[in-house]
């Protein structure tokens, strides 16, 4: 007869480890945040704070702040740190520019952010998508800032121009981890050709503030962080954020470690160094996390420069 081993048995491929004291979300105002939910939920849009376990929801939709998601949940790529759907996505939502336009309307959003998952069955990639839902945005909101988080539109030739033709305020795209870890956290994705976009972007328009994030605890070391900083100034990219990887499911890329508290804020002084215009720095730092304050804050140091 065979003992079985209590700690072999159903043991995850790659075991989550505990979240530190400092990794918490806030609930602010409740009766907001079911609001904000009802708004989402009437409009029949998703958000990527809901398809990515996004751990600041509660605090966000708290204070009407919804990152929303076009062009569909499900994702044609599998990244090893995204908890998104992947598999083959369904044909594109002819009223969502209206249905997006709407809510922010109702959600009386000052700043809005648009984000989306990987098209590549699109031949544009789903650029016109975006292209489309800004203009609408501008439409029925003229007063509200747009931010896009976009895909790489890798192998799409020239169709992120149709994204920067429709000028939203910040152009993001995030780089998401060190180039060494390329091919095992975004095997679908080239990191020289995400640096490459961003610079472009600026290229085409310098009035369009550019942006990028960055996860740390994927098992990059510092000096590797302080080269994706260089490559970033180098496109000239404006804003930088960087945030802890929380491992969402044990079949996902294995947590290396937690940083402190104290090391995001040196790497915060470290990229200030280097000449962005700002740098959001901590363990719950996400692309769009606090995005509406940190645009205000773009604009004054940008400003101040000039």
């Amino acid at each position: 007869m065979k003992i079985r081993h209590p700690e072999k048995v159903n043991k995850p491929i790659n075991p989550i480890k505990k979240k530190p004291s400092w990794i918490k979300s806030k609930l602010l105002n409740s009766q907001e945040f079911f609001l904000t939910k009802s708004i989402v939920n009437q409009h029949k849009l998703k958000t990527v704070c809901q398809e990515a376990n996004c751990p600041n929801i509660t605090e966000c939709w708290s204070k009407r702040h919804a990152t929303f998601l076009i062009m569909g949940e499900t994702c044609t790529r599998a990244c090893a740190f995204c908890d998104v759907i992947t598999g083959k996505p369904k044909s594109l939502n002819s009223l969502e520019p209206l249905q997006i336009a709407s809510a922010i309307n109702k959600l009386n959003l000052k700043h809005a952010v648009i984000t989306s998952v990987d098209r590549d069955d699109l031949i544009d990639g789903g650029a016109n998508h975006f292209y489309k839902v800004i203009n609408e945005i501008r439409k029925q909101n003229p007063n509200t800032t747009i931010e896009v988080l976009t895909p790489d539109f890798l192998r799409k030739g020239e169709s992120y121009k149709k994204v920067v033709e429709a000028r939203p305020d910040v152009f993001n795209h995030n780089i998401e981890t060190v180039p060494g870890l390329y091919r095992k956290v975004r095997p679908g994705s080239r990191y020289f050709a995400s640096v490459e976009l961003l610079k472009k972007v600026k290229k085409i328009n310098k009035k369009i503030f550019t942006k990028s994030g960055l996860m740390v605890g994927l098992g990059e070391n510092k000096d590797e962080i302080i080269q994706v900083m260089d490559d970033l100034r180098s496109a000239e990219v404006d804003f930088l954020t960087i945030g802890q990887y929380l491992q969402p499911s044990a079949k996902h890329h294995p947590l290396h470690r937690y940083y402190s508290p104290q090391e995001f804020e040196e790497l915060k002084l470290i990229a200030e160094s280097k000449g962005f215009l700002l740098v959001s720095s901590s363990p719950l730092t996400r692309s769009s996390y606090h995005a509406d304050e940190d645009f205000a804050k773009l604009r004054k140091n940008r400003n101040n420069i000039h």
